[in-house]
């Protein structure tokens, strides 16, 4: 992700005036610079491709104190009383609310910012490259907080998140184990379709209308993304039916359809798969960031159940396991309450930093959002243990 100033007569002049003798003129270019970028970084944080854009943005006011009627988001039968994760301050350790249904939940929201300074040399010399790559370190900054803090959320929410009455307590829990050890393979997407389906029943316990109310992204290690190209040329399972001898000889009922297939090999990049949406992340992975921080939040003191035996299980190894995420994104549960500033209508509010004296020969500036994050509903997760 980067930004680019096109070389225009126009913003070669206004590059050029931050660097005027004239103050006024000076800082009459710096804010006409902030006011331009200020939304283009809103547009650029809201739509990479990072995990934190996974929530649904509900935009407020920024006087405001923002809320959601809780009752709106659930079914009428649903318990009177709900867990709703949410973050007092930006990266820490999410709480888990209980709420009545038939409440109004306030939103805690924190500033997300990050400031930058370039010389004024470089805008004497039009320098445009070194402007664009410092507002690109403006976003990516915003970014990683978001990311970080998204994913204590997520994390959190999904290794503890618990639906159903079985009287076996690993078989309520929305995280199971893999068919086979390190390998995902069909027989586990298989088995997730399954799982979130029976977690997103309606209200009255059957099947709900209007939306397809299931799986629809998955988010996983570059490692589990190469499992699923290799289905193009490998077998989709190396195992016989009980998982334990291998297929006979000449069996070729366990490789993918030539279809699948062929549009395996034709799609490397692998935007989805039986109709999933896929996001690969670097943070997931055998002992990789995102999967740490789903063992401290209570992957390690929990026990999971295997892919086909009812209850049992183990706890989670984040050294030798990693974590597949499941989301279903028809389900509005993962909410990222943005104020809006009412004069320009930018959800990032980029300033000039006016705190440099001329001695020092610096152009600065310094931009903030402000957000709040929650999962007002676990049914929409759902995780794969490898």
């Amino acid at each position: 992700m980067k930004i680019v100033l096109k070389r225009t007569d126009e913003q070669v002049e206004l590059i050029k005036a931050l660097a005027s003798k004239n103050r006024e003129v000076a800082y009459d270019a710096q804010v006409a610079l902030a006011e331009f970028i200020g939304p283009v970084l809103a547009e650029v944080i809201n739509n990479a491709p990072t995990v934190s854009n996974l929530f649904t943005s509900l935009q407020f006011n920024a006087e405001d104190n923002p809320s959601i009627p809780l009752d709106l988001y659930y079914d009428i039968f649903d318990e009177d009383y709900i867990k709703v994760y949410s973050q007092s301050v930006a990266g820490g350790l999410p709480q888990n609310i209980v709420q009545p249904t038939a409440s109004e939940l306030k939103i805690a929201t924190y500033r997300l910012d990050s400031a930058v300074a370039f010389d004024k040399k470089y805008a004497a010399k039009s320098r445009l490259d070194v402007v664009s790559k410092s507002f690109t370190r403006v976003a990516q900054e915003v970014m990683l907080k978001q990311e970080r803090t998204s994913a204590n959320l997520l994390m959190t929410a999904l290794a503890t998140a618990s639906t159903g009455n079985s009287a076996t307590a690993t078989d309520n829990l929305h995280v199971f184990r893999s068919a086979a050890a390190n390998r995902f393979v069909l027989d586990d997407l298989n088995k997730m379709f399954t799982k979130i389906k029976r977690i997103n029943s309606s209200f009255v316990g059957g099947t709900p209308s209007g939306a397809r109310r299931g799986l629809t992204d998955l988010i996983v290690s570059p490692e589990i993304v190469e499992q699923i190209r290799g289905m193009a040329y490998n077998p989709i399972a190396t195992k016989g039916p009980d998982l334990t001898s291998a297929p006979a000889a000449g069996d070729d009922t366990f490789t993918a359809p030539e279809a699948v297939r062929q549009e395996l090999f034709n799609s490397g990049g692998l935007p989805e798969f039986y109709g999933v949406s896929i996001m690969e992340i670097l943070e997931l992975g055998d002992g990789k960031k995102f999967n740490t921080i789903f063992s401290s939040v209570g992957g390690a003191a929990t026990t999971y159940a295997a892919h086909t035996v009812a209850g049992g299980g183990t706890t989670f190894a984040q050294a030798s396991e990693q974590v597949v995420v499941g989301l279903d994104r028809s389900r509005d549960s993962l909410i990222r309450a943005v104020a809006v500033d009412s004069d320009t209508g930018s959800e990032f509010n980029l300033q000039a930093d006016d705190q440099y004296t001329i001695r020092q020969g610096k152009i600065g500036y310094f931009g903030a959002l402000e957000e709040g994050r929650m999962v007002l509903d676990t049914r929409a997760l759902i995780g794969l243990i490898v």
